[in-house]
């Protein structure tokens, strides 16, 4: 407990933490600067060793088995919270700077993501049961960031619709143009571009799962003609596109990849094209979270854009124009977390009391990441010719508003598979 107790005593600088031991004794570490009261109970000795030297790990994994309680009123979103007001302080905590520097000269290897690897990594998380994605995703099953126009009154519908207007307005479509999506999660937005410009959409996803379900969206949809889901990896399609579309793919690329991913988003154009890249991103380079590499995304890492943007150059792209998108994802994840609260019994019926768990924790520490964290989400369009996008942003504005403007009814979509299926 020594050693712990001398990790805390300069991790805790806003709030306090109170620790009981095993032996019912209580230590207490208190921050000079406001923060969240957190009381946790420590039922296994062992965690002493394991907490000092990886805290970001062994913490999650200590509340999923039960081996960490809380107590007196804390929740798993007080104690995220928490470490989110004092991470720069555990940082510069001598054995955590070792260890974040091990990790970091680790990542290429962690991120090695070869066709076979990132279909293993894409199964861990996206094949779990559809019926779970469905207790906290919107009724269209967008599992990427919503854009709110309202966060105050804006419904978790309202701004995944308000999200792909937002993309499709970017993309200048016309009826009869092709679009490749890498990475197209359940079919939302493929669906959407579809149906709502009548481009022809070819899909990629190495999620089976996914793909089945897309496939069953888009025949309910009525747009099965126009679009094609194909279960391979990005690097696997071949064709040239009027435009391509990345919408939450470029996460789970890997920091070595990016080189590749956009050199097939470059052989995937067609001269006049365009793409839209649209991904999590962070302040500066940095590592994956233990646990959400261990248990969440495999695999994953959220990329900043100075190791973004030389891959892009080296591929001898323009950015033709670049959003950043800094709080919709706080707001996105906040309606996931607290939906899924409202779920939790049906989700331990689907797995157990540690996947709740586990999810929870997920959930409550990528809500806040966008809040107190480095995360943010940006867009970008990418073109080989410096006129393949307009020269003002007046497109995308005037196309988005005519869109709200004329959006009097729900739009159709995945959702309604539900009632379908049900």
């Amino acid at each position: 407990m020594h050693l712990l107790s001398n990790l805390l005593r300069s991790f805790v600088r806003q709030g306090s933490l109170r620790v009981r031991d095993p032996d019912g004794d209580v230590h207490v570490f208190s921050g000079q600067l406001p923060g969240p009261d957190v009381a946790v109970h420590l039922r296994n000795r062992k965690l002493y060793t394991k907490l000092f030297i990886n805290p970001e790990l062994h913490v999650p994994e200590a509340y999923m088995n039960g081996d960490m309680e809380l107590e007196d009123g804390t929740t798993v979103h007080d104690l995220i919270l928490l470490f989110h007001l004092n991470q720069d302080a555990l940082h510069e905590h001598g054995v955590q700077r070792v260890v974040r520097r091990i990790f970091f000269v680790l990542r290429r290897w962690h991120q090695s993501n070869s066709i076979g690897r990132a279909a293993a990594n894409a199964s861990h998380h996206y094949d779990l049961s559809t019926e779970l994605y469905r207790l906290f995703l919107d009724e269209q099953m967008q599992y990427t960031c919503a854009y709110y126009r309202d966060p105050e009154h804006d419904t978790l519908e309202d701004a995944q619709r308000n999200k792909l207007i937002h993309v499709t307005s970017k993309l200048r479509l016309e009826p009869g143009m092709t679009v490749a999506e890498l990475g197209c999660g359940w079919g939302g937005l493929a669906i959407h571009l579809a149906r709502e410009t009548g481009a022809r959409v070819t899909a990629v996803n190495v999620s089976s799962e996914q793909v089945k379900m897309a496939r069953e969206y888009a025949r309910q949809a009525g747009v099965s003609d126009r679009v094609e889901f194909h279960e391979m990896d990005y690097r696997q399609l071949t064709g040239k596109f009027d435009r391509v579309v990345s919408v939450g793919l470029m996460e789970h690329v890997g920091v070595g990849r990016y080189g590749e991913f956009f050199r097939q988003i470059r052989d995937l154009m067609t001269p006049g094209g365009f793409a839209l890249v649209h991904s999590i991103g962070r302040t500066k380079p940095s590592i994956t979270s233990p646990f959400i590499r261990k248990y969440i995304f495999p695999g994953g890492y959220i990329p900043a854009l100075s190791e973004v943007f030389p891959a892009i150059e080296r591929n001898g792209f323009w950015c033709c124009d670049m959003e950043v998108l800094r709080l919709h994802y706080y707001y996105t994840v906040k309606h996931w977390r607290e939906r899924f609260g409202a779920n939790r019994a049906r989700a331990a019926e689907i797995y157990d009391e540690k996947f709740c768990r586990m999810w929870e924790f997920y959930l409550s520490a990528a809500q806040l990441d966008f809040m107190h964290g480095p995360m943010m989400v940006f867009h970008l369009l990418l073109s080989m010719k410096r006129d393949a996008v307009p020269i003002t942003r007046d497109f995308m504005l005037d196309t988005e508003r005519a869109a709200l403007a004329g959006m009097l009814d729900d739009i159709p979509g995945p959702g309604a598979v539900r009632t379908l299926e049900n």
